[in-house]
């Protein structure tokens, strides 16, 4: 989704060019979430005691636009030292309005440009702000649900300008609806950010030359409930118009006392401070951070980080963490390769490994998920696994439905989570919820999570990413240790999901006799899993002159069943996505129902077809594809001669354990994906309307 990336510099001088390279050079590690447009927001003047004047650049199309936009702006003086400056900067995401450079980020207040916010996620109630809004006077320049917020910002300040700009900004947020994270700068408060987060993500990085005065930055809590401002509630619901919980009668910014661990350093220390998205845009700086939680706003002024919210809960910490991010810069670039994508099809041998790294000894025949230990005795004990996601992940959970069955002889439930959602699916006390998403930040998934949490199931989060908003609200869970996933186009992770899935099953039914010797079977498969994926990944150079027939095509069929069921789905995915081919992905079984009818020479067809407990079914579906006249390109196991015979084109892969087979298969799908795209010019990395990290509903 939308990018934010903020930088505030606190006497650390800075010229304009370099820091409209910091925030440019933070959009670019941001463009992998998927954008249509671009922009920043910067100080014009060179002193905190000069009057305050922003600027502001914003374009459609590429970062890379943007940056010859701002190189092409004469006016800029670009040499000009600022000892303080505060700059924002967005990659939009259209939702609301088309993506052109009027409904670019940041948006302002009015033409005198006094509040700048940039916004990832959605305002649900925006229309009736708007309508507020505009019977106040106000003239709207977009068509985003984002200026809303610039502007009621402005409001609140002129209706009680002796308030700090926390207190103006904590008004607002008390007004909106939905799933958002905010960066605001105003002309009023020079030298301050203030960051906002409910719902989409959002962190700060830390970067000073002297030793941080704690590893920890306290909480403050409101406590003031009056109604200051006199505001009826913006909702649209009428049972919902009531006055709003009024601002916190706490002091703005704590006094800087010995000791005192509301603030970082010492005022007179250098300190930069770098609010972003995610970790990605941050850590070419500093690997010090600090995650924002839901419903929090963290203000930065006179080099101080604050962070304030509203009430307390029962459980909840009193002290956010600054953490160390182990994060490797050159994890996150692109290498010898010409993609992101490309370069992460590639790491598959090593990103399983890394999740199976520690948690299995394929000599003892043991697994040991350590996020998993504590509550095993209650999952085991469970009346039905449930597991819910989107996309990739929910791929992942449908190729290891059937084990999982097999293993723990429970029912499995396998949900889209907006689905799960819109039926308000019975949850029991007695369930356990799997949660599955590579970013840990995708909000139907999130928001299922919730839901299930609140009827008392216990709540499993998987994940790629330490610190994310499902590892943190679910009670248990298993990081994937994938490493970081740049491209949009989900490769590395789903295989890594896979073995994960597979690695809990093995734990599940460890204490089962009749189940050792298909046990041991499996964990000796996933140990030689490594060495098979990269034998596989010698069939690139047979994939591209494939794709290079292929390219001209409107349709794709890819077919399978059993196991390679999920890989059909997984690998028709990964075309529409990066080739915007039509593509569909067909149980087998269900060939005669319907999808016949569209076979004949002219319709290309992918057929997995792997020696386990269906192949004769597959045979027979292989058999009814080429009697219509249908070329099918079979992807099967190694020297498997009876299945070429049939086949059109052969792909061979490794024979490995059956339950692991989607993992070796799929690897030929993405490479085909990937080279279609190249081929059709298509943005392997970023494909058209569609973004890493979907943080809204």
């Amino acid at each position: 989704m939308c990018g934010i990336f903020a930088y505030l510099n606190h006497l650390v001088p800075k010229n304009r060019k370099e820091i409209l390279a910091i925030l440019v050079q933070g959009l670019h590690k941001l463009e992998y979430r998927g954008y249509d447009s671009a922009g920043v927001g910067f100080d014009i003047t060179s002193s905190i005691s000069d009057p305050l004047s922003i600027g502001l650049i914003k374009s459609t199309g590429k970062v890379n636009v943007l940056e010859d936009k701002i190189a092409a702006e004469s006016n800029l003086d670009m040499g000009r030292i600022f000892n303080t400056h505060v700059g924002i900067s967005h990659t939009r995401w259209a939702t609301h309005g088309a993506p052109t450079d009027t409904n670019c980020h940041p948006h302002r207040s009015g033409k005198e440009n006094e509040f700048f916010v940039v916004h990832n996620g959605i305002i649900n109630n925006y229309k009736n702000i708007k309508t507020f809004l505009e019977k106040k006077g106000f003239v709207f320049e977009s068509e985003t649900d984002t200026e809303v917020i610039a502007k009621f910002a402005k409001l609140c300040y002129d209706k009680h300008p002796e308030d700090s700009f926390r207190r103006v900004i904590e008004t607002v947020i008390a007004q909106l609806e939905g799933s958002f994270s905010l960066c605001f700068m105003s002309s009023h408060f020079p030298g301050e950010l203030v960051a906002v987060r409910r719902g989409s993500p959002l962190m700060i990085g830390i970067k000073s030359k002297s030793k941080l005065a704690a590893d920890h930055i306290p909480v403050c809590y409101s406590k003031d409930k009056r109604d200051r401002y006199n505001f009826r509630s913006l909702s649209g619901s009428a049972a919902d118009r009531v006055s709003i919980a009024s601002i916190s009668n706490m002091p703005t910014i704590p006094l800087h006392l010995e000791g005192d661990d509301d603030v970082i350093t010492y005022g007179c220390d250098e300190i930069e401070y770098f609010v972003a998205s995610d970790a990605s845009a941050i850590i070419e700086h500093t690997n010090q951070m600090v995650d924002i939680e839901d419903d929090e706003v963290a203000t930065i002024r006179c080099g101080y980080l604050t962070i304030h919210r509203h009430g307390k809960d029962v459980d909840e910490k009193a002290t956010r963490e600054i953490q160390t991010i182990t994060l490797e810069l050159q994890q996150i670039m692109k290498g010898n390769y010409s993609s992101f994508m490309q370069k992460e099809i590639f790491e598959q041998p090593e990103s399983v490994f890394n999740t199976m790294r520690g948690r299995i000894n394929p000599d003892k025949g043991t697994v040991k998920l350590g996020g998993l230990v504590d509550h095993m005795y209650e999952i085991k004990r469970c009346r039905r696994l449930i597991f819910i996601a989107c996309g990739t992940s929910y791929h992942s959970a449908i190729a290891t439905r059937q084990l999982l069955e097999e293993l723990t002889e429970l029912p499995v439930m396998v949900e889209l989570a907006s689905d799960f959602l819109d039926r308000n699916t019975p949850i029991f006390r007695d369930d356990v919820g799997f949660f599955i998403s590579q970013s840990g930040e995708t909000a139907d998934t999130l928001v299922a999570l919730r839901y299930c949490k609140r009827q008392g199931a216990l709540t499993v989060g998987i994940t790629n990413t330490v610190g994310s908003s499902i590892c943190r609200e679910s009670q248990c869970g298993i990081h994937i240790n994938a490493g970081p996933e740049i491209g949009v186009a989900s490769t590395k992770a789903y295989t890594s999901q896979i073995v994960a899935l597979v690695m809990f099953g093995l734990m599940m039914c460890e204490d089962r006799i009749s189940l050792q010797p298909r046990r041991l079977e499996i964990i000796q498969g996933l140990g030689e899993l490594p060495a098979l994926i990269k034998e596989v990944l010698k069939v690139d150079d047979l994939i591209r002159d494939m794709a290079q027939e292929l390219m001209e095509q409107k349709s794709l069929l890819i077919m399978g069943r059993g196991y390679n069921f999920a890989t059909c789905l997984e690998g028709a995915l990964k075309v529409k996505e990066l080739t915007y081919m039509h593509s569909e992905g067909i149980l087998a079984g269900e060939l005669k129902h319907g999808p016949l009818a569209l076979i004949d020479k002219d319709m290309p067809v992918f057929m997995i077809v792997s020696r386990d407990r269906v192949y004769a079914k597959c045979m027979n579906a292989l058999k009814q594809v080429t009697a219509r006249e249908g070329r099918p390109i079979v992807i099967g196991e190694q020297g498997d001669e009876e299945t070429q015979k049939d086949a059109f084109k052969f792909i061979g892969v490794p024979h490995t354990v059956d339950c692991l087979s989607m993992i070796l298969t799929v690897i030929p799908l993405q490479l085909l994906s990937y080279h279609l795209a190249v081929l059709r010019g298509c943005n392997v990395d970023c494909p058209r309307n569609l973004a890493k990290s979907v943080t809204v509903e």
